[in-house]
């Protein structure tokens, strides 16, 4: 059997769709920020053109910025000639650091532009992270110039996190995304065969106490070890600490004692009458083949996807339909 070369393309063209919404998403991110700061430092870029020959007077309209604006929380503000060179010192909060006048910095990565007239006055760098912090940041531009001749950029650094980013909402459509795993696992895939785990001898006792879990005591995320017998589960009304069980505990119903009952959320993606199904068929993925074999899976009833993990450490993850509407000749075929 050859697991998954089916669906490989498939797999593939999905990541295309999901890798939209998310360079979608930092298009949004982008563009807010560029509103919020593209109009002060127009600003400071005119007052640095009327300074520009005079250092000492350009540090201090630069130090006036900072103080004028201190809702953006700049990091670092200074100024850079047509060559790359750093013509002004670099000023922050706390003070201004003479001692930078003159580096080059013509290699950093938001430095990689024309000075040409086709060229936007204001740019906004990619995310980098600092090699002094060690923190993500991001650097906006914005051209200086004077009577039309292009003098240079006013340079402003900021910590991503400084920055009002706006909440993005998740995709609603959970598209396929096959992930290849550990290269060395798959070269020796077929030297090796299932050894059954103590929670295979008792899967469907396991399943059972997870589905109740699920569908009437809170439970919204829960991932099966198969191999390892362990389950981990994300309980609703405290999601931001997950519980782990051995497989002593999740096989004896007297688990459920731990988790009060609870309504089966409104806001779930899926029904509940479709949890007994999907742990059916994590069972025949599971039993199907000695050699190709699901190692872990995951449900999350709230976002409604599905992640699987294979014997060759190869890893998907997809809507709980497009999981239903697949066959084991889909996955083995």
């Amino acid at each position: 059997m050859q697991l998954l070369l089916n669906v490989s393309v498939v797999g593939i063209a999905k990541e295309a769709v999901t890798m939209g919404w998310l360079e979608s998403t930092i298009r949004k991110q982008r563009n807010n920020i560029e509103a919020i700061l593209i109009e002060p430092l127009s600003q400071v870029a005119g007052v640095c053109a009327e300074h520009w020959d005079n250092r000492h007077k350009l540090d201090i309209e630069l130090k006036k910025y900072l103080e004028c604006n201190k809702e953006h929380r700049c990091r670092l503000l200074y100024a850079i000639d047509k060559q790359g060179l750093q013509h002004s010192s670099n000023v922050s909060d706390v003070d201004s650091d003479e001692t930078r006048i003159g580096q080059d910095l013509s290699n950093r990565p938001y430095l990689h532009f024309k000075y040409d007239s086709d060229q936007k006055d204001f740019v906004l760098s990619d995310v980098y992270v600092d090699k002094q912090k060690r923190k993500p940041c991001i650097t906006a531009l914005h051209r200086i110039t004077l009577n039309d001749e292009v003098l240079g950029y006013i340079a402003a650094d900021f910590n991503l996190n400084d920055l009002p980013l706006k909440n993005v909402d998740e995709p609603q459509i959970q598209e396929w995304r096959q992930i290849k795993g550990d290269p060395s696992i798959r070269g020796t895939l077929f030297q090796q065969l299932r050894t059954r785990s103590a929670m295979d001898e008792h899967l469907d006792e396991v399943l059972d106490v997870v589905e109740s879990l699920i569908t009437e005591q809170g439970i919204f995320h829960a991932k099966l070890h198969f191999s390892s017998s362990r389950a981990t589960l994300w309980p609703y009304n405290d999601p931001y600490r997950y519980h782990l069980h051995v497989l002593d505990e999740i096989i004896n119903p007297k688990v459920c004692l731990v988790y009060a009952k609870m309504a089966y959320p409104g806001d779930a993606s899926i029904s509940a009458n479709i949890v007994p199904k999907i742990l059916k068929v994590f069972k025949s993925l599971r039993e199907a083949d000695e050699t190709i074999y699901l190692r872990a899976a995951s449900l999350n009833i709230m976002n409604g996807l599905v992640g699987l993990n294979f014997s060759c450490d190869g890893s998907h993850y997809m809507s709980a339909d497009e999981f239903m509407n697949k066959d084991l000749n889909f996955w083995f075929g």
